[in-house]
Formats: C-alpha cells, sequence, structure tokens
C-alpha cells in the first residue's frame, strides 16, 4: 500500500521561479459557485450513502433545492454588481434540470467546469469506462448547452479512484481541484499530456463555514479577508491564487449575503495588485508561461535531493 498518493512533488513554497500574473498582477482571484442538483433518491453507492436517513430524506434535498430557486440568482446579482465572473462546479445534469440557471450563466460569460452528472452519485468503486463516461458526457453535455469546451474538473463529492487524473489529462482537461496542497498550480503526475492543481479550498468553503463548523456570516467575512491579506502579501514575492467555494444555498440566505458582499468589494477595491478572473483563464496562462519552468524546477530539486 502506498505511503502517499504520489500525484505531485514535494515542493518547497520557497524559492520557488517567480510567477507574475497578466499585467504584473500579485494575487489571481476566482469564484467558484457550485451548482449542482441532490437527486432525492439516488442510485445506491455501496461504499458511501447519499443522504442521512430513508428515503424520502426531503429535508435536506429541500434545504439545498433554495439555491437553485432563489440563492443563485441573489449570488449572480452580488457578483454582478463587482465585476465577478464565475467558475461554475457545475453537476452537468443541471442542463437538463434548470436550463434557465445554465443560460443566465452564459449570459455572464461565466465559466463551467465538470463536478460530476450529480453531486450524489459518487465515484467510488467505478470502473474505468464508467468514469471516462462521466467525463466525457460531461464534456458533451456543456458544450452542446452553451458551446463551451469545459477544462476544469472537481470529482462528484470529492470521490475518486486511482485512475482520475490520468482519465482527466487524456481528455484534455487543464486542471483538477481536486487537490489542497498548495496556494499556488502546480504539475500533476499523469501517464500523458499534462494537467495542473488549481488552488481551491476546503477552509474558507462556504459548506464548511457555515454547514460543519456553524461559524457566524462576520467571522466567515474576517477569514475572507484575512486569507486575502496573507496571500496578497505573499503573492509580491510570487504570484498567488485565492478561490472562495460557495453554494448559493448558503451564502446566498438574506442574512449572508451582505456580508459576501462586504467582501467582494474589499478584494476587488485592490484592483493594481488583483487580477480577477476565472479558473480556465488562470490555468491557460500557467500552462504558457509557468507549467514547464515549474517541472524544470522541480525535476532539479528532485535530482540534487538524490529522488
Amino acid at each position: 500500500m502506498k505511503s502517499e498518493p504520489g500525484l505531485y512533488d514535494y515542493w518547497p513554497y520557497v524559492d520557488r521561479p517567480k510567477i507574475t500574473w497578466p499585467d504584473g498582477k500579485k494575487l489571481a482571484f476566482w469564484v467558484a459557485p457550485n451548482i449542482e442538483f441532490y437527486e432525492l433518491n439516488p442510485p445506491k453507492n455501496p461504499h458511501r450513502g447519499s443522504w442521512p436517513r430513508p428515503y424520502p430524506d426531503i429535508t435536506p434535498y429541500s434545504y439545498r433545492d433554495y439555491g437553485n430557486r432563489v440563492g443563485n440568482w441573489r449570488l449572480m446579482e452580488a457578483m454582478d454588481d463587482y465585476g465577478v465572473r464565475g467558475s461554475i462546479s457545475l453537476s452537468v445534469a443541471m442542463c437538463q434540470h434548470h436550463p434557465e440557471i445554465i443560460q443566465a450563466c452564459v449570459d455572464r460569460n461565466w465559466e463551467f467546469f465538470s463536478h460530476g452528472i450529480y453531486n450524489t452519485r459518487y465515484t467510488y468503486g467505478m470502473d474505468e469506462a464508467q468514469e471516462r463516461a462521466i467525463m466525457e458526457d460531461s464534456i458533451k453535455t456543456v458544450m452542446d448547452a452553451t458551446g463551451q469546451r469545459i477544462r476544469g474538473y472537481l470529482a462528484p463529492a470529492l470521490t475518486h479512484t486511482e485512475r482520475t487524473m490520468d482519465l482527466l489529462a487524456e481528455n484534455d482537461f487543464y486542471y483538477t481541484c481536486d487537490l489542497f496542497q498548495d496556494d499556488q498550480p502546480q504539475p500533476i503526475h499523469v501517464k500523458s499530456g499534462r494537467l495542473i492543481s488549481m488552488p481551491y479550498s476546503l477552509e474558507v468553503n462556504d459548506h464548511f463555514i457555515y454547514n460543519i463548523y456553524g461559524n457566524p456570516p462576520r467571522l466567515y467575512t474576517d477569514m475572507l479577508k484575512r486569507q486575502f491579506d496573507t496571500l496578497l502579501e505573499e503573492g509580491a514575492t510570487s504570484g498567488t491564487v485565492m478561490c472562495i467555494p460557495l453554494h448559493a444555498y448558503l451564502v446566498g440566505r438574506p442574512h449572508r449575503i451582505n456580508p459576501f458582499r462586504n467582501v467582494l468589494d474589499y478584494i476587488t477595491g485592490h484592483k493594481d495588485d488583483v487580477w480577477v478572473t476565472t479558473a480556465v483563464e488562470i490555468a491557460e496562462y500557467y500552462l504558457e508561461n509557468y507549467y514547464d519552468l515549474a517541472a524544470a524546477d522541480i525535476a532539479k530539486r528532485n535530482a540534487e535531493a538524490g529522488a
């Protein structure tokens, strides 16, 4: 049994090749609204249950349904007001369930990336053909609905197999959000092609802040500002990435949206230093300008360490 996943190299934060984002920006900022559909009675996965109580577990279903009925629209308006485009972590079945939400995102020139077909269908136990089919279906479904070729991936409910990263690279995805090891992009080990880890976050994900830790909105606002301040300061040495992953059924509640507006106002107010962008634009810029440099630096360090 392996002692570590082997998906990336140990690469100390200090003395890396310097990243400078477009126009000399220090920090690349992106927001990841999770636009999802949770099935009331999904197929059973022997490795993990979807709902904690027996069917029909109506309470958590309707609690999450608030996002698609109300929260997404409220969040879109807030992001519009501060010129922030979303990179959507999409349950691609939303293209059939709620095409009006998808069209609203298209109208805003938001990015889509795959979060699986449903967040209630897990990758655990799938064979290669099944996992490959999820990725191929994601590409085709989003292309048919939006005309956009998705380039990013966040596994449904953060569930993986040992093949996931290789299949992503094989299907010409640029980035994965499933690794939380760094505040800068990093090359990922794959059998063919190229794939990078895109800094995402569990620490400042509203699911953990509100559902797991039970923190109030004022504390979430303070956390996000402190996250930003530190990453901006460090970005003067080498460009950093800050992502805010969101769920509209959480941050889109009436008592939470204005504190989040306060965060957007604070971050976008640093316009000279912050690249307000999308995940795919970060990935494209990094792949073109820094991937080879990073890979060479990692290889050099490994050789010096006798790895």
